[in-house]
């Protein structure tokens, strides 16, 4: 008994169908980029600990140096959401790639922070750098000694020079002087006494900025020791 081949068709797949797949395929595809694209931040204890740093040493200088020294609590808010928001920042930056459109405009933007009120000086300014710094140096995750040891050393270094161990620190006072009989160069002695019985200030240099002869007054400038 003679056996013949048998042919089995499989069914063939349209064009129809294989552009489906391709579609589909593209589509995955596409996905997967845009998840590739969307960028992460990774947020582990290390962030917690660097941050709790960060905030600690702004606390001990804020707590420590600045305010029993000025007793201001103007510029305190400032100092921390500047701290807090730079360490934001650089920690988000390390993740994200900007481009260099939007870097210029994000340089711009902080270009633009200036202070105008008249309460500013340049001691306030100076601190104002040392907290961005500080935030700065805590969003690079470093190793936590090294944080710890350069917070301290800035800790350190502003304890020393703002107080009256190394330097005497010299403060200085806006005062409307109407005696500008004593303006005088060659009554200069009389115009420090007089200042240091009216103000009760340990006053040790008396400048004349400006004077007004048609109200009789002056304005000067009194350098004291704090």
């Amino acid at each position: 008994m003679l056996l013949c081949p048998v042919k089995v068709c499989l069914p063939q797949q349209s064009e129809t169908e294989y552009s489906l797949q391709e579609g589909t395929e593209t589509v995955l595809d596409s996905k997967a980029e845009k998840k590739k694209d969307k960028k992460s931040v990774e947020i582990d204890e290390g962030f917690f600990i660097n941050l709790g740093i960060n905030l600690a040493a702004v606390i001990l200088i804020i707590g420590l140096i600045y305010y029993p020294n000025y007793r201001k609590m103007d510029f305190i808010f400032t100092f921390i959401i500047f701290n807090l928001i730079i360490f934001l920042l650089t920690f988000v930056l390390k993740y994200v790639k900007l481009s260099v459109g939007a870097a210029f405009g994000l340089f711009a933007v902080f270009s633009m922070l200036r202070y105008r009120t008249q309460g500013i000086s340049m001691t306030d300014m100076t601190y104002l750098f040392i907290f961005i710094a500080m935030g700065l140096l805590s969003a690079i995750q470093i190793e936590y000694w090294e944080l710890a040891v350069i917070h301290g050393v800035i800790i350190s270094g502003t304890f020393l020079l703002d107080s009256n161990l190394i330097f005497k620190r010299v403060s200085c006072k806006r005062i409307d002087y109407e005696n500008i009989e004593l303006i005088k160069p060659e009554r200069y002695e009389e115009l420090v006494a007089d200042l240091k019985q009216r103000t009760g200030l340990n006053i040790t240099r008396v400048v004349v900025r400006r004077i007004n002869f048609l109200r009789d007054t002056a304005v000067i400038m009194v350098y004291y020791h704090a």
